[in-house]
């Protein structure tokens, strides 16, 4: 059985072959190409259409943001994820990526990630800290907000585990309407089926009721900040 296909394109000679290094490490990988710039690494993309395209964002001779714009303007399949040094992670913009890793990631946390992409989630924004340490903010638990009342509902009832037909029978739809709402939902969402829709439902409703116990931890902490002074108050 083969591995992901991939293409690793890197402007430092010396950094890619620690990523190829890397990722031959592992079974699951299959390196179909190497290249030190952007126009080999798009022409590579082309030619091959690996799973996914590792590439460097700042390339000489077209970076890895102009390859991902080409890419995405010739309905590429290839899944393309940027390396990025600290100081980009905060200005870069690549709209359609499948994620940024920064440059100085340990090597386990690069191949958790690629094999998120190669599953086919694009991956937390993640920014990085001196030192190699890293946070990551997941895009996921801000995303539901982000649709539609009667797409929420959809969202709730199938993450509930319901057919088709039985939520366009609660939500007094068709069927065929309710496929249309959930194509446009996977669209916004980023995500490709139903599995992946419920996982997101779970992380949406983890942080909301976070979210409320804290704001109901701070009221309490303010209510017993004022009861204090009140007691103050009456002791001067």
């Amino acid at each position: 059985m083969s591995g992901v296909s991939m293409v690793v394109a890197d402007g430092s000679p010396l950094f890619l072959c620690g990523l190829i290094s890397i990722l031959r490490s592992e079974r699951d990988f299959d390196i179909v190409a190497r290249c030190c710039n952007g126009i080999d690494s798009l022409q590579a993309i082309r030619d091959l259409s690996p799973d996914i395209a590792l590439l460097d964002s700042s390339m000489p001779r077209a970076s890895g943001i102009n390859v991902l714009a080409s890419a995405i303007s010739e309905a590429s399949r290839t899944r393309i994820v940027l390396l990025a040094s600290p100081t980009e992670l905060q200005s870069i913009v690549a709209n359609g990526a499948y994620g940024i890793i920064p440059r100085n990631v340990l090597p386990e946390v690069l191949i958790h990630d690629l094999r998120q992409v190669a599953a086919g989630w694009r991956l937390p924004i993640r920014a990085s800290r001196s030192g190699g340490a890293h946070t990551t903010t997941d895009t996921s638990e801000k995303a539901l907000p982000g649709l539609t009342k009667r797409e929420r509902q959809i969202v709730k009832l199938v993450s509930a585990g319901l057919p088709n037909k039985e939520v366009a029978r609660q939500l007094n739809l068709t069927a065929g309407t309710i496929k249309v709402h959930l194509h446009n939902i996977f669209s916004k969402l980023a995500i490709k089926n139903r599995t992946a829709l419920t996982a997101l439902a779970v992380s949406d409703q983890y942080s909301s009721r976070r979210g409320d116990r804290q704001m109901s931890s701070d009221r309490h902490t303010r209510r017993s900040s004022f009861a204090q002074s009140d007691k103050e108050a009456e002791r001067n």
